[in-house]
């Protein structure tokens, strides 16, 4: 008998039943009765509410043709408003936007719960897009063509039902499409297998068939890349989660580009651009993993394989991301988990030069170019814990960056300092983590701390403004951790497989260590020391629950993953099996059952105070994971509090307004159980 069948919750895995809904809505009542009727939660969902709602926040928006396009959600537009304005205006302090789409009217008008997803403008002429919509915030979207010239939506144009689709326009009147077809024409992971180019006045049904993947692949999707005067067709055939095949067509033939099949593609100018995630063993070389190489595309079709190195990465630094203008590559280069840019283009002898860019701050920037095929101008945004986030233009043509907008300050703590520090892993390794606090913090072990954590796709937990948190949690005296460990990608692939599969654990004892470097430090103790993780991270919440309750006085767990026996038939769940195993190989499950919290909850154990949230409407993570859990831990006589948002997806939320809810709900119990007759309180109440 396999472990599902034993399984005595797996009726909670029904999203949609009157009885599991039932469940989820009593749950949901004990927490609300606990949290919302605290006295200091609705001033608290207030001060939030008016954060998130503030039109002071920072447009950041996107340049198509003439006109910079940004969503925007307040007060008066809790669904949104999909808004547009000149680029020139744009510059200027007060842009005067016009309205391209009005959500809220649209979902009263078609009595629907829709969600912004995005748009898909067609190059060059931007006069038409696909807009995707959800139903209460879900990842499957309903996918509508619009005339941005009539702002109306197309009669008879491009429409695909609700599901995960992938679609790209070719030109005005074609499209690559893969979505669900019928039985047979998704992954076992839920997403598009198969992909027809559709031709505007065919049926979907009469459209060409051009690429058909297996069903135990990750995910199939064409897409089409200008730059430079160059145009690429593209198929990306994920066969798992990190692997890919990419092909491109060549005269109506989908070729394969030999490559590893880790490496990453993209284009610049007639560049071909490889990013490895492994080192690759070349006869006269090898290029080691987080590199970044070029090659002029000809030449590599023709097999030749002498490449310039554009990034390499040294034991420190990484390649975050990069991006492309019209003459140069910007690549932008963690090291030590703190930005820094350089620029470079290939020189009239075929060598690339470099130049580095001087940055506002230290903390975190991400850059954008504006319009790559024409000019040399990028976006430039930069934050850090405790500086609100900037936007500024910059062209490597002409010269400085300028200024053109930041947020305004919405937390008020002027003896706040950020900190790196390093923890030590049990295995030796050094663990680096951010910490925001007081100058003047007491090293007495009594101040609250809140804890942050990931570990795992190769994202990397960077210094960012969060009002939020902000708000919640420093302005009242509390501290804030945000651990880098292992599992993530703040140094690069080899950071992030240290800790795949059956490593797993690397990840977490990299969070024990930073936690206890907190009590070693006394920063905290266990009685005041809380965490927090979402998705990935409530998995680590999970497991530092079952593995650790003596070392947390909180623990805030939200859409996690917990069943590891079933998570991989679960929604999106198959699609990760490149990072975590495959629950039904007797070799991986026995490392699986290690870090699966569902399994190794106990009766006999005592566990400190947990909130675990999810989403009906999560089509990411199955919200099965936090409902099973809960009741198991129920039956075995727990204290845990659960709140299930019936619409959000796997954000949690739908709109600002139940963001700024469930938000005050944790931070409620975060202080109720971390923070009653600390001397840090007792200090800021002096």
């Amino acid at each position: 008998m396999s472990d599902s069948d034993q399984d005595t919750y797996l009726w909670l895995e029904d999203v949609a039943s009157s009885e599991s809904l039932d469940w989820a809505r009593k749950r949901n009542l004990e927490s609300e009765q606990s949290l919302v009727e605290d006295p200091s939660f609705s001033p608290l969902k207030d001060r939030l509410l008016s954060a998130l709602d503030s039109d002071k926040r920072l447009a950041i928006g996107t340049l198509y043709g003439s006109h910079v396009y940004h969503f925007w959600r307040d007060q008066n537009n809790p669904k949104g408003l999909w808004r547009r304005t000149f680029f020139a205006d744009y510059q200027s302090n007060d842009p005067k936007w016009e309205i391209v789409i009005d959500l809220d009217a649209l979902a009263a008008k078609e009595d629907e719960n829709w969600v912004w997803k995005g748009a898909n403008l067609c190059y060059p002429k931007y006069q038409r897009a696909l807009l995707r919509l959800s139903r209460g915030g879900a990842d499957a979207t309903v996918v509508r063509e619009f005339d941005l010239v009539s702002k109306q939506f197309v009669a008879e144009g491009f429409y695909l039902p609700e599901a995960k689709s992938r679609v790209s326009w070719i030109d005005e009147n074609q499209v690559y499409v893969g979505t669900d077809f019928g039985p047979g024409s998704l992954t076992d992971s839920g997403y598009p297998r198969m992909i027809k180019r559709w031709k505007r006045g065919e049926t979907l049904s009469t459209a060409k068939w051009v690429f058909i993947g297996k069903k135990t692949d990750v995910s199939v999707g064409a897409s089409v890349i200008h730059h430079g005067g160059q145009h690429h067709e593209l198929v990306v055939r994920s066969d798992t989660f990190w692997t890919q095949q990419v092909f491109r067509l060549e005269r109506d033939q989908w070729v394969p580009i030999d490559k590893p099949p880790g490496a990453e593609v993209g284009f610049f100018r007639d560049q071909l651009l490889l990013q490895l995630r492994k080192d690759w063993v070349l006869p006269h070389k090898t290029f080691s993993a987080g590199s970044l190489l070029t090659i002029a595309l000809k030449d590599f079709l023709q097999k030749e394989r002498t490449f310039s190195v554009l990034f390499e990465p040294t034991p420190t630094s990484s390649l975050h991301d990069f991006t492309t203008t019209k003459d140069w590559i910007l690549l932008n280069i963690l090291d030590n988990v703190q930005h820094r840019l350089l620029a470079t283009q290939p020189g009239k002898d075929g060598r690339w030069e470099e130049k580095a860019i001087d940055l506002p701050v230290r903390g975190t920037v991400s850059v954008r170019a504006v319009q790559p095929q024409s000019d040399n101008q990028y976006w430039l945004s930069s934050t850090d814990f405790l500086t609100p986030i900037s936007l500024s233009l910059s062209d490597l043509s002409r010269g400085p960056i300028k200024a053109l907008d930041q947020e305004p300050k919405f937390f008020d703590r002027p003896d706040l300092v950020i900190e790196q520090h390093m923890a030590l892993s049990s295995d030796g390794t050094h663990v680096p983590y951010f910490q925001i606090a007081s100058r003047d913090m007491p090293h007495d072990g009594q101040t609250p701390t809140l804890l942050y954590g990931y570990g795992g796709f190769e994202i990397s937990m960077r210094s960012s403004y969060r009002p939020i948190t902000g708000i919640s949690w420093l302005e009242k005296g509390g501290v804030y951790v945000v651990a880098n460990i292992r599992g993530g990608g703040e140094f690069g692939p080899r950071w992030h497989q240290a800790a795949l599969k059956e490593h797993r654990q690397r990840a977490y004892d990299d969070f024990i260590a930073v936690a206890e470097d907190l009590i070693r430090r006394k920063v905290t103790s266990p009685n005041h020391l809380g965490i927090r993780g979402g998705s990935n991270g409530g998995l680590l919440m999970g497991n530092m629950l079952v593995q650790r309750p003596d070392l947390f006085g909180a623990i805030i767990c939200q859409v996690p993953l917990l069943d590891m026996r079933r998570y991989h038939k679960l929604l999106a769940g198959a699609s990760w099996m490149g990072e975590y195993g495959n629950p039904d190989l007797p070799d991986e499950w026995k490392y699986l059952a290690g870090y699966s919290p569902y399994h190794r909850v106990r009766a006999d154990q005592s566990y400190p105070p947990i909130l675990i949230t999810t989403s009906t409407r999560d089509d990411r993570v199955h919200p099965g994971h936090a409902r099973k859990m809960v009741a198991k831990m129920r039956d075995q006589g727990h204290q845990v509090l659960y709140y299930e948002n019936m619409e959000g997806g796997h954000g949690g939320a739908a709109d600002n307004q139940q963001r700024a809810h469930v938000e005050a709900m944790i931070h409620t119990f975060l202080w109720k159980h971390l923070g009653v007759g600390t001397s840090s309180q007792r200090k800021d109440n002096e």
